[in-house]
């Protein structure tokens, strides 16, 4: 299955900040995961037992922002690992959609992600494109 960055879609963008879209998870499974607002089948454990996930849902919201308590404990422990790690920042993802707009989001990370030599999908987690295993700068 060839992943390209037209398949960057709005449903991919999780509750925490993240793109669902750009895991690794969902780049190089032959059984993608459907994200973080679909069904569990294909998701890593940790996924799977997401407390942020699992709060958001039982207080009746779709993303953390809208809480009253964002950015919280989880939230931060979360964006701190991303900062070292990845060097991507869920709350400042969070921040544009709200101020932008999923749709406006979602063109960047599409213009950001995407690779240049084949059109795969490059992964945030260890910057390798989905199709020709390339090494990106982002």
């Amino acid at each position: 299955m060839r992943m390209s960055g037209d398949d960057i879609d709005n449903i991919m963008f999780a509750p925490c900040g993240m793109n669902c879209k750009v895991c690794y998870k969902h780049c190089y499974s032959k059984k993608p995961c459907a994200g973080c607002l679909k069904s569990d089948m294909g998701k890593p454990e940790h996924c799977r037992k997401c407390k942020i996930k699992d709060c958001v849902k039982s207080k009746g919201l779709k993303y953390c922002f809208e809480c009253s308590d964002y950015p919280c404990k989880l939230m931060k422990s979360l964006e701190k690992s991303y900062n070292k790690r990845y060097q991507a920042s869920l709350l400042e993802n969070s921040k544009i959609v709200q101020n932008q707009g999923l749709e406006s989001f979602m063109a960047v990370q599409k213009s950001k992600y995407t690779c240049a030599k084949c059109g795969g999908i490059i992964s945030i987690h260890d910057r390798e494109c989905s199709e020709c295993q390339e090494k990106a700068a982002l």
